[in-house]
């Protein structure tokens, strides 16, 4: 698997959560499981896999339901529930929740889970907090993460005295999806002028990148907002509170062997996977749920 993309490991200008080691006395074969809409929480699967590379690891990319960004509430806490119960069937110790969409739409479902389960909300909405300074600070999900205001709450509440500006990026998404990230596309790089002109115009100081798939676009957005704003990955900050958690309570271990599942056609999760991991891919199929 290749190293993270570079904008996420410069220090100055991504928040990361810290490496951690492992107590290897004491092991917990059992898989942790990562879920999320489709490709976009590879990212996750990237950064846990830098932190605890002998974890073994269960991905599942929900491709046939894809998107979750323009769902309702109510459906996507059943969506919730079911991708927990497949995780569930893999005897996992430890799950990601690595889709800014259900983080923020189906957080009581995401905590109530037996099994302990890691949003992409929190750890993030943490390292935001601890970004220095009063200039304004930015977010930016798919619309269903941002119309449910759970991000920017969140953020207030973390940041008081401190602007906080939430723009909705679902045309990021397909994009991601479609393998269309670098900053030299030309597709690429009008819409997130298009979208992220807002915060480059109110002067913001750091960028939450809310939905898991946005980390793929991060040298894009880099590109455009320049070098003094510093990208929180969402992504990262969730694999980080899941390797502590892990660390601390004597859980880690494995073989190192990641699996990975999707709903859709596994040609094409194969592909694109490879693209944005840098290493060949098997995909098996599984399925959460009927769509509805």
């Amino acid at each position: 698997m290749t190293a993270l993309p570079a904008c996420w490991n410069t220090e100055e200008k991504v928040v990361f959560c810290p490496e951690l080691g492992y107590n290897k006395s004491i092991m917990d074969k059992r898989p942790v499981g990562i879920f999320d809409s489709g490709l976009g929480g590879l990212t996750a699967v990237s950064a846990l896999h830098a932190l605890l590379p002998e974890e073994n690891i269960i991905y599942f990319g929900d491709t046939a339901r894809n998107p979750y960004g323009t769902r309702p509430p109510e459906q996507l806490r059943k969506m919730a529930r079911e991708n927990l119960d497949l995780m569930a069937s893999f005897n996992v110790k430890a799950v990601i929740a690595a889709c800014g969409t259900m983080s923020t739409n189906a957080t009581n479902v995401l905590r109530q889970s037996e099994t302990p389960v890691f949003n992409v909300l929190d750890a993030s909405v943490k390292a935001m907090a601890a970004v220095p300074g009063e200039r304004p600070l930015g977010v930016i999900a798919t619309d269903a993460s941002i119309r449910s205001g759970g991000f920017t709450r969140a953020l207030q509440l973390s940041c008081p005295g401190r602007e906080i500006l939430a723009v909705p990026c679902q045309q990021f998404v397909a994009l991601c999806e479609s393998g269309r990230t670098a900053p030299e596309d030309g597709e690429v790089r009008t819409a997130v002028e298009h979208h992220l002109k807002p915060l480059k115009e109110a002067g913001i100081t750091a960028l939450l990148l809310g939905c898991t798939h946005f980390g793929l676009m991060g040298e894009a957005i880099s590109a455009y907002l320049g070098g003094d704003v510093k990208l929180v990955s969402a992504s990262a900050c969730a694999a980080g509170a899941m390797a502590r958690f892990l660390t601390e309570n004597a859980l880690t271990g494995g073989d190192g062997e990641i699996r990975y599942f999707t709903s859709g056609k596994t040609s094409n999760f194969e592909k694109m996977a490879e693209v944005f991991l840098g290493v060949p891919v098997r995909a098996e199929r599984a399925f959460a749920g009927e769509d509805t």
